[in-house]
């Protein structure tokens, strides 16, 4: 069946304070899709059982869907099963008389039942004022919690947590899970999966080469995402922190997606006396279609798979215990044979239209191997008190092999149709051989022990944790790159042969280091009028560089008593970040061991709001401001995903910008997100200069040069310039849609753009920074159909299906404006040493086709 269906345009009318906003959103979407829909009904279920402060099960308890008239309660035995819509936020709210009333949010899949305890206390108190949201991440600054069940949802090339994270801190990159946020760099940006520390590869050169990200998005139960502000309880990253919490298994389970890029199976239960419970996981991706339309055509053999694993016990009420494990390998192989590049360029002192057509010889074959185990154990010692031990090995290792040739001849290409050299560079600008060759390993292995515990006393949380890890780096670094200019090799010595680059160094290090905090979250006020505190200290001890750090740091928010439902909040501290592997190493490939810590003081400030939008349904808009002033700055480039580190501490920096998002239902029943970022970085790197050259009548000449005499040269200090990270304007968007006659037809757009980011030209202090990559604009669209849901009553007893929850079938079309979006540059020399650039495109328009299955 056939459909196409044009909604048009969205009149959000919001308001603040007295002070109006009118946004307009247009979305004009088509589908075409196929497909057959047994049912239009979607339902899920609460169960559970309620008890008082000792176990002790409570009938007759009243239990109420907010917003609605309808009520349940529970039985003799305090048990309850409710039937309820699925993929529709809502909160259940239980009273009893005598008892503090206690309110659960919820948003289930079709089919899918939550099990549930809920213990009511006795108190004199009463829910006075119930809000469908989680207040925790309305008061806590840079704190966004999307909903991991959109994830599967959202087309983008890489399918994963982070493309959801995109949307809001912005991308250029299509293929890699990293990302830059507040314009800080990738190595900026701390990963917990169930409080255990994450690492990545780091020879990874470009998002082509990257695998599948550690987080399974199918293992997921929770995101709590902080662009900034974060408290003292997590680790010492200047940027971001991504804190994921996996499922904890209630029932049977599972799921299953097959499409053209990545497949996935997952598993879930628990024992039949409650105690132990499994989540299981198992991917597999290859990139092979999505590199296939790339500029250098070649044989791509990208692969990836990993295999995780979560399983708990719990021994009584008190004790429980966990164990998380994951493998992962990725491999990839090229053998580039061609590539054909036309495109406007340009260099200090030139500029023109060129094409450059390149053959190549040779093969590149990297391999990057991960293993983690992590075990942990939870002694819930009281309801107040809740201590955690920790332990865990993570090992990274990588080896690169890389032996290409390439022969290259640029100038200008012709254009024109008729005539036989269509194509074809008819007038040659240069012509040249370059020669990249490297072998490098790395092993990277990481031991950690920690504790980490809270406590709750009146209006008081208190948190602690220490940690010691050992970490142990062997690393050989080999690899060199030869360039020839129309026969002369670059740089040019008459009677020798030179390398353009040589880098060849081993290193093996042994660093041990200490961490805690200590910190108070302290809640004042009621419900109406209320006032949060975070206050907190952070410490780190590092024997590589012997350095030892102290971060205050400090949060607050404030609810006034106003009829509109507003919160303020402000963070500000030290956010300290130790070096690690990247950081030590130099342009030259030496290692610095005396390397400190790049130091940065930073503040936010801003507000949530929530409201209601068009047709009464819920809208929040956030939105906040913020400041870093960061020292003893290691300056860097970035090639792809490649970050190459100076090495040193020579610089300072900032970065100040504004945020805003805007959360809710566009549409009924459809979650989107809107997210606009303004932003400016700026770095000033310590002695970096330049000088130029005057003749004896004081005329500034170009270079030195046989027939012209230098009489005077003139020092120019470069100063303040912009990072690598430094994108002016970034705005992401997540829209859901469906048919109106039929909600099992749905369409997910994924919108991102980025303004121009500044680009390095190497070995030009000058022109540091000069170059510029244009704007990225990325459009991604998806159509669903539901195959199969949950209505068992149809089903043959003798058909394979008869268990699912539910079948989903869809279409994506990454790309659908085909924009040639660009990552990075290739530097082309001719003798005169001028430099040309050609860009380095990402992919071109693709499709995509999945089914995801859920029992």
């Amino acid at each position: 069946m056939t459909l196409c269906f044009v909604k048009s345009t969205y009149l959000v009318a919001l308001s603040l304070m007295k002070m109006p906003f009118r946004q307009l959103l247009l979305t004009t979407v088509c589908i075409l899709l196929v497909a057959i829909s047994f049912s239009q009904s979607k339902s899920a279920y609460v169960s559970g059982k309620v008890v008082d402060e000792n176990e002790n099960p409570l009938s007759k308890v009243s239990i109420a869907i907010l917003g609605q008239s309808k009520g349940f309660t529970t039985n003799d035995s305090g048990l309850f099963r409710i039937k309820v819509t699925a993929e529709k936020a809502f909160a259940l709210v239980f009273t009893y008389t005598g008892r503090n009333a206690v309110q659960k949010n919820f948003l289930l899949s079709e089919g899918e039942e939550e099990t549930i305890i809920i213990r009511l206390e006795r108190g004199d108190k009463t829910l006075e004022t119930v809000v469908v949201t989680d207040q925790r991440d309305r008061r806590e600054a840079g704190l966004i919690r999307p909903n991991p069940k959109t994830i599967l949802n959202l087309p983008s090339a890489i399918t994963g947590v982070e493309s959801l994270i995109k949307i809001f801190v912005g991308s250029n990159n299509e293929l890699t899970s990293q990302y830059s946020v507040r314009g800080g760099s990738y190595d900026e940006n701390l990963i917990y999966v169930n409080d255990f520390e994450i690492f990545r590869p780091y020879l990874v050169r470009s998002g082509q080469q990257e695998g599948l990200s550690f987080i399974n998005p199918e293992m997921v139960r929770g995101i709590s995402f902080y662009n900034g502000g974060f408290q003292a309880k997590y680790g010492d990253k200047m940027s971001s922190v991504l804190d994921i919490q996996y499922k904890k298994p209630k029932r049977f389970g599972g799921s299953a997606y097959i499409g053209v890029l990545e497949q996935g199976l997952q598993f879930e239960g628990i024992s039949k006396n409650s105690k132990f419970s499994y989540l299981l996981g198992v991917r597999n991706r290859s990139n092979k279609n999505l590199l296939g339309k790339q500029d250098t055509q070649g044989n791509y053999v990208p692969s990836s798979a990993d295999f995780q694993a979560l399983l708990t016990y719990q021994f009584n009420p008190k004790w429980s215990a966990e164990i998380l494990s994951n493998i992962s390998q990725t491999k990839f192989s090229l053998i580039p044979q061609f590539s054909q590049l036309t495109t406007s360029v340009y260099s200090p002192i030139f500029t023109t239209t060129i094409g450059v057509d390149i053959f190549f010889e040779g093969r590149e074959k990297d391999q990057y191997q991960t293993n983690m185990l992590g075990f942990s154990l939870i002694n819930q010692v009281s309801k107040k008190l809740k201590l955690k031990w920790m332990a865990s090995r993570f090992e990274n290792d990588e080896t690169e092999n890389i032996d290409i040739i390439g022969s290259y001849l640029f100038g200008e290409r012709d254009f024109d149709k008729r005539n036989p050299t269509y194509g074809l560079i008819i007038n040659p600008l240069g012509a040249g051989v370059y020669h990249n060759w490297a072998r490098n390993e790395l092993n990277i292995e990481n031991w950690n022990v920690s504790h980490k515990g809270n406590y709750e006393q009146g209006k008081h949380a208190f948190q602690w944790g220490v940690g010691y890890d050992k970490t142990k780096i062997a690393d050989r670094l080999n690899e060199w790159e030869f360039q020839d200019s129309a026969g002369y090799a670059l740089p040019y010595q008459p009677n020798m042969l030179q390398l353009s680059k040589v880098l060849k160094s081993t290193a093996n290090l042994d660093i041990n280091k200490f961490s805690g905090y200590l910190q108070d979250n302290i809640l004042l006020g009621d419900s109406n009028n209320s006032t949060t505190l975070t206050a907190g200290i952070r410490f780190n001890y590092n024997s590589l560089n012997k350095e030892f750090l102290i971060s205050p740091r400090i949060g607050a928010s404030w609810k006034p008593n106003w009829k509109k439902d507003i919160i303020f909040r402000l963070a500000a501290g030290a956010y300290h970040q130790p070096p690690f592997y990247r950081e030590l190493r130099r342009y030259d490939g030496s290692v610095n061991v005396n390397l400190k810590s790049q130091k940065s003081w930073q503040g936010v400030v801003g507000f949530d709001y929530n409201f209601v939008g068009i047709g009464g349904r819920p809208m929040r808009w956030t939105t906040e401001a913020y400041y870093k002033n960061m020292t003893d700055v290691v300056p860097y480039d970035i090639d792809n995903v490649r970050i190459r580190y100076f090495g040193e501490n020579n610089a300072k920096a900032y970065a100040a910008g504004i945020e805003m998002r805007l959360h809710g239902e566009l549409v009924e029943d459809a979650e989107s997100w809107i997210s606009l970022g303004i932003m400016k970085t700026s770095e000033d790197i310590a002695g970096d200069h330049y000088f130029r050259y005057k003749n004896a009548a004081g005329e500034f000449i170009t270079a030195q040069s046989t027939d012209q005499v230098v009489d005077d040269s003139v020092r120019f200090d470069v100063g303040w310039l912009r990072r690598p990270t430094d994108r002016r304007v970034t705005f992401g968007m997540y829209f859901s849609d469906y048919l109106p006659t039929n909600k099992n037809f749905k369409m997910y757009l994924n919108l991102l753009y980025g303004a121009n980011m500044p680009y390095n030209i190497p070995g030009a202090t000058r022109y540091r920074n000069a170059a510029v990559i244009d704007p990225y604009i990325r459009a991604d669209i998806g159509f669903s159909a539901l195959l199969m849901d949950d209505d068992r009553s149809k089903r043959r007893s003798h058909s394979p299906f008869r268990n699912f929850d539910n079948i989903w079938a869809s279409l994506e079309v990454f790309n659908i404006i085909d924009r040639a979006n660009t990552i990075s540059y290739l530097f082309v020399k001719d003798f005169s040493n001028t430099v040309y650039l050609l860009p380095n495109r990402l992919t071109p328009r693709l499709l995509n086709f999945k089914i995801v299955a859920r029992w």
